[in-house]
């Protein structure tokens, strides 16, 4: 029971919750905006109920005996979520992206941490320009460098007395 209270006490599940109550009331909005306002404008030119809009493909559909295609209930629809997704976009995620735009862009910028497979690869790309320029990592010293590394002594005095 406790994996199962934690799982529905989860952000993702109670976020998805509110979601779906406040998508099923804002429906009957766009429900009555449809019928209100979209189907009259589509009535000036025909039938004001777009489900009265159809095509029979075989026989009679006045008797019920053909086929029918109501695609007027098919175009209600694809209006109904067309409008729902435009006021959603506009007055939600529109806003709320140009919100968090803006906490990002006042919140300070930290360098990239690098990782070792990065580290790993600009050590072996210096590798390969100090080979390429004729520098060769390991190499024997010539006379001159061996001389002036010669003059100090390793063990950190200045060679004074």
């Amino acid at each position: 029971m406790g994996g199962f209270r934690d799982f529905l006490l989860r952000g993702n599940v109670v976020e998805l919750a509110v979601a779906v109550v406040i998508g099923a009331a804002f429906t009957g909005i766009v429900n009555a905006v449809v019928d209100g306002l979209i189907n009259p404008v589509i009535g000036a030119f025909g039938t004001q109920d777009l489900d009265d809009y159809s095509l029979c493909l075989r026989g009679s559909c006045a008797t019920g005996d053909g086929i029918g295609l109501r695609w007027g209930s098919v175009v209600s629809a694809s209006l109904t979520f067309l409008i729902t997704a435009a006021v959603v976009y506009f007055l939600m995620i529109l806003p709320m992206n140009r919100f968090l735009a803006r906490r990002r862009a006042d919140a300070p910028v930290e360098p990239p941490v690098e990782t070792e497979l990065e580290l790993l690869a600009q050590i072996r790309d210096e590798l390969i320009a100090q080979r390429a320029g004729g520098v060769t990592v390991g190499a024997q010293r010539t006379a001159a460098e061996e001389s002036t590394s010669l003059d100090k002594p390793s063990d950190g005095r200045d060679g004074r007395a």
